[in-house]
């Protein structure tokens, strides 16, 4: 059985993600293509990559999220560093060990450049032709991208020359807490700065549905995390708010997070409100981790995973594919 899957970023919380695609891999699916936005794109890297099943769980058990707290100087002083690493713009956070990690985990499985997760479906434009797509904010030309279908028409960059464990930690780049990243133009003159794709669009479940007005001819899952079965908005909100900062916050930066957490999560809610995207949408509850919650203990990082995962498997064991496609595509043709 095939499916494309789309997976929100979360920080910490991507644990869950992994969980649930580990699900749907065990239940026989074999993931085409995968959309994700920051720990979306991460996990979403691993499996396309070729991860399935307990492998996902053992790969990302390997993730020292103490060690992705690498701060830097200025961060590290007692008291101000925080706050003067955030005034800086710099970030709090190099994010260096993730991109060596998720470089490392890539590399282990085969996949270093984008030409590694080419994807043969002549049904697709030739810039989508690929099993991962990471959605990214370009903050000097001030629009969401999605690599590697933009790297030709917007930088002039050959995709296939290009490494997929730079897209990821782009996508990973939280503003004011982790170190933006710099992407050079074919025109070596012209840079860019690259952030979390959430920015923009933090579940981007429409980026891998069909625009030429037919039926699709395998579902496409999304999978999202939560605090409630099927929350609004202000729950939404209040999930990533928790535990976002691990340290005291002032107001300033408390209208920060929320600010944040508003500008990631809004848009998407709008998508989630919508009766066919929450007919394909799986939901994990993890309230009681935070976004960047690096102190984890491993016991609630395993219930987490298992969250997902057991999340996912209920889901499937109701989820119907012809009554979905029934009720909401079939006034347009099937996909052959």
């Amino acid at each position: 059985m095939r499916a494309d899957l789309v997976l929100e970023g979360g920080g910490v919380k991507g644990i869950g993600l992994a969980g649930a695609v580990a699900a749907i891999t065990d239940a026989g699916y074999r993931p085409q293509r995968i959309s994700g936005t920051s720990a979306g794109a991460l996990v979403g890297a691993i499996a396309a990559a070729g991860a399935r099943g307990a492998q996902l769980g053992e790969i990302t058990r390997r993730l020292d999220f103490r060690a992705v707290a690498d701060r830097h100087g200025l961060g590290r002083l007692p008291l101000v560093g925080p706050g003067l690493a955030l005034l800086s713009g710099t970030g709090l956070y190099r994010g260096e060990y993730l991109l060596d990690w998720i470089t490392t985990e890539l590399e282990a499985l085969g996949v270093r450049t984008w030409r590694d997760l080419r994807l043969d479906d002549p049904a697709l434009p030739p810039e989508q032709r690929y099993r991962l797509v990471v959605t990214c904010s370009d903050l000097t030309l001030g629009q969401l991208v999605r690599f590697p279908w933009d790297y030709r028409n917007v930088y002039g960059l050959d995709p296939d020359s290009q490494p997929v464990a730079e897209a990821v930690r782009a996508s990973m780049a939280i503003p004011f807490l982790f170190e933006p990243t710099t992407l050079t133009h074919a025109d070596p003159d012209v840079t860019s700065t690259l952030v979390d794709g959430g920015l923009l669009s933090n579940f981007p479940i429409d980026s891998l549905d069909r625009t030429d007005g037919g039926s699709p001819g395998w579902p496409t899952f999304g999978v999202t995390i939560t605090t409630a079965p099927k929350p609004g908005i202000g729950d939404r909100v209040a999930l990533f708010h928790s535990r976002m900062f691990d340290w005291p916050q002032p107001t300033a930066l408390r209208l920060l997070e929320q600010l944040l957490t508003t500008m990631i999560l809004g848009r998407d809610q709008a998508y989630l409100n919508r009766p066919w995207v929450e007919a394909r949408t799986i939901h994990i509850e993890a309230a009681e981790v935070g976004l960047l919650d690096f102190g984890i203990t491993e016991p609630r990082r395993e219930a987490l995973y298992q969250r997902g995962y057991d999340a996912a498997t209920a889901f499937l064991e109701s989820f119907d594919w012809d009554a979905y496609r029934e009720r909401f595509r079939s006034e347009v043709p099937a996909r052959p």
